[in-house]
């Protein structure tokens, strides 16, 4: 039975998640993932977070998806031991060095190579799969073909981002946030945390989507371009992933509302459960199922875009100088 992963960033949506059909929940663990703070979890709520999603029956994995300095490595390990030892069931991660620490220290622990490792072909998924990785997010840009490939050939798990935005370069390693803006601060622990690369700790500010122009030298060659940074959810190709014995359909967006998250996971949860439960041979009309995503896009969309001004205009905003 493929898994439906949804995102929490927050212990209301948590509840929401477990409760609305997810079958696992990914969290973020502050300073360690690609979000802002506000939704990622102290170690406090996310010894909770584990909790509620064990009790609802879902499992949980903890998000720490950023790259890492040498000194960040010792401090990582000894949080991973705090949240094995609470019973974690896997880790989400980007950082090569890091997997393979993790993978040392604790080896019966379920590692994901996260988005962010830009996983495109069979040789990248054996190399993660050699460090310790059992599991890969297959970049966006894969079409059905590959996937069948990669599943056909190698004994790793495959997880499909089935609500995410489609990245101008590759999704989960943006360098351009910090092209606007780059301030280096420091979390109540001590770990360097650098607002405006979601790379190292801080935030995406999806500069992306400013109005950009292409100059050479001093003439206007292109008035306006515009950078692929577009939302999407899948369906059309939902059964034909279910077919394909994917092991996970992961939906993104711990920075939405509680009911928006829970709406999106309680549809793809019916979706999945009608689809798995009708007859072999009985056609499957997407149409209804059409017309209930519609609005859930539609209110997805206006959040995005309030959500894209905010960070905008925050980007805009002078750094301060440290003293």
């Amino acid at each position: 039975m493929v898994e439906l992963l949804a995102p929490a960033g927050n212990l209301e949506m948590v509840k929401a998640a477990v409760e609305n059909g997810a079958n696992a929940i990914y969290v973020g663990a502050r300073g360690w993932s690609r979000r802002r703070d506000a939704y990622e979890l102290s170690d406090e709520k996310l010894h909770e977070a584990t909790r509620i999603a064990h009790s609802g029956g879902a499992k949980i994995r903890v998000a720490i998806n950023t790259n890492m300095q040498s000194c960040e490595i010792p401090s990582l390990l000894k949080k991973m031991e705090k949240f094995v030892g609470w019973g974690i069931d896997g880790a989400i991660m980007t950082d090569v060095g890091a997997i393979g620490q993790v993978h040392r220290r604790f080896p019966d622990l379920v590692l994901h190579a996260s988005i962010g490792a830009n996983i495109l072909n069979n040789e990248d998924v054996k190399f993660y799969r050699s460090i310790g990785v059992s599991q890969v997010v297959a970049d966006t840009k894969l079409t059905l073909r590959e996937l069948a490939s990669r599943e056909a050939d190698i004994d790793v798990g495959i997880e499909v981002l089935i609500h995410a935005n489609h990245c101008y370069t590759y999704l989960g390693k943006c360098w351009m946030s910090p092209y606007m803006r780059l301030e280096r601060t420091a979390d109540d622990f001590g770990k360097d945390v650098f607002r405006g690369s979601p790379n190292r700790g801080g935030l995406d500010y999806r500069v992306c989507l400013e109005q950009w122009e292409l100059l050479d030298d001093k003439a206007l060659l292109e008035p306006v371009i515009t950078l692929k940074n577009d939302a999407f959810f899948f369906l059309d190709d939902i059964p034909a992933l279910i077919d394909l014995g994917v092991h996970c359909l992961k939906i993104q967006g711990r920075e939405y509302p509680v009911p928006l998250v829970a709406g999106i996971v309680r549809f793809y949860r019916e979706l999945i459960d009608t689809y798995v439960a009708k007859p072999a041979e009985q056609p499957f009309d997407l149409a209804p199922w059409r017309m209930r995503l519609e609005a859930i896009q539609a209110e997805r969309d206006s959040k995005r875009s309030n959500m894209t001004l905010v960070l905008l205009n925050e980007a805009r905003q002078p750094v301060p100088h440290r003293t």
